[in-house]
């Protein structure tokens, strides 16, 4: 019997969003549906993201990072929260200042964010280098060659964005990141990033 005939290209699109581990982008899906247009795979995808748009669904499709996923509505967070049994790992205040001086600023070395910051941030760096928000660039040419930092794709999946054209406003980070600790924290750590000089949206 074949069990392909029995599934749509819908239902295919739906497996193929599930399963996968990073954001599917137009291209990869259409390498993959061998036979349909780059049209056909948008329509699919129309399909798929009206679909789960409606009010009483506990999942919808989110185009980031350059590619669509399945993700769970912000409404069912306590639920889910209630399975796992425990909370999500939190960014710190540290954290989440250091993320944002790269993020606007980026590509920028360790002793440019220093200089803002004030203070070391070596353990912070190590911290978002291993989780994959933060990468390496390269070397800056200049004396001593200092490593230049930049976000990640897993940056964009993380807060939610197709590219880094969408960043938010400073003070509209901290509403966009769901595991920050601390409003009062982050508050204070986006007041001394805009302190810092010529602080802006990278091109």
């Amino acid at each position: 019997m074949d069990t392909q005939a029995d599934l749509s290209p819908l239902g295919i699109l739906e497996a193929l969003l599930f399963v996968s581990d990073a954001p599917l982008s137009l291209e990869r899906i259409e390498a993959v549906l061998d036979g349909y247009s780059k049209a056909e795979v948008g329509r699919l995808l129309a399909d798929v993201l009206e679909k789960y748009r409606q009010p009483d669904r506990g999942i919808l499709v989110s185009e980031v990072a350059g590619g669509y996923r399945l993700t769970t509505k912000p409404e069912a967070a306590s639920w889910i929260q209630r399975l796992r049994g425990s909370k999500p790992a939190r960014l710190s205040r540290a954290a989440l200042e250091t993320l944002a001086l790269i993020a606007y600023k980026q590509p920028i070395t360790k002793p440019e964010i220093v200089a803002v910051r004030g203070v070391m941030v070596d353990g912070v760096l190590k911290t978002l280098v291993e989780r994959d928000l933060v990468r390496i660039l390269g070397r800056k040419p200049e004396v001593g060659r200092p490593i230049l930092y930049g976000t990640s794709r897993s940056f964009l999946e993380y807060f939610g964005f197709k590219d880094l054209s969408e960043l938010p406003t400073l003070k509209e980070i901290e509403a966009l990141a769901p595991n920050v600790a601390g409003k009062e924290d982050s508050h204070e750590a986006v007041e001394h990033i805009e302190e810092a000089e010529g602080v802006g949206r990278p091109d």
